[in-house]
């Protein structure tokens, strides 16, 4: 399946940011310069297949899941230590992430927030304790059938997702202020 290239639609996001929220920011935290603005660098999704030792079709399932929802090529994570009480030697397959950067991170993270978020079941906001205190933010998301590219018919298991919102910002509250400006729905 491949992904057509975002059009001027779809970077509304991105249009959003250099119209709107650059200003605020520059207002709220009183930079002198638009360049310190903090933005968004990258976001990582990663989907842990843990399982995959003793299922190898798991780790296949969870690239192609991987790739309908970000429209990427997955890279394979092969574990770097043996751990015997989880029967992991050195080099196995234990997981697929994808690195999106640009137009396409912009689609994603306006997908994320338009369509993923709300078809959680009970959703409240997500956490505000998420961030790293370098100004990143991790999200996780217990099954990927908030994505609409995923059909429930088609999936051999449920699985988590976790996504990580890289960002230029020197500290939290700088974050926490660009993701809110973004659209994010944090918790009270």
């Amino acid at each position: 399946m491949s992904v057509a290239a975002p059009t001027r639609v779809e970077l509304r996001l991105k249009q959003r940011y250099q119209d709107q929220i650059v200003p605020r920011l520059i207002q709220r935290f009183a930079y002198t310069n638009a360049m310190q603005v903090p933005r968004l660098v990258k976001v990582v999704a990663n989907i842990g297949v843990g399982e995959s030792i003793a299922n190898p079709k798991a780790l296949d399932a969870a690239t192609a899941d991987l790739k309908k929802i970000t429209g990427q090529q997955p890279v394979v994570l092969k574990s770097r230590k043996a751990i015997a009480n989880f029967k992991l030697r050195a080099g196995l397959p234990i997981g697929v992430k994808v690195t999106m950067r640009g137009a396409r991170m912009y689609q994603f993270l306006d997908k994320l927030l338009s369509v993923g978020l709300p078809r959680i079941r009970d959703f409240r906001g997500i956490s505000p304790t998420g961030f790293d205190g370098h100004g990143n933010y991790t999200l996780g998301l217990r099954e990927q059938l908030v994505f609409p590219e995923i059909e429930y018919d088609k999936i051999d298991k449920l699985r988590g997702l976790e996504v990580t919102f890289v960002t230029t910002a020197r500290n939290d509250d700088e974050a926490r202020a660009l993701l809110t400006e973004l659209g994010f729905p944090f918790r009270k």
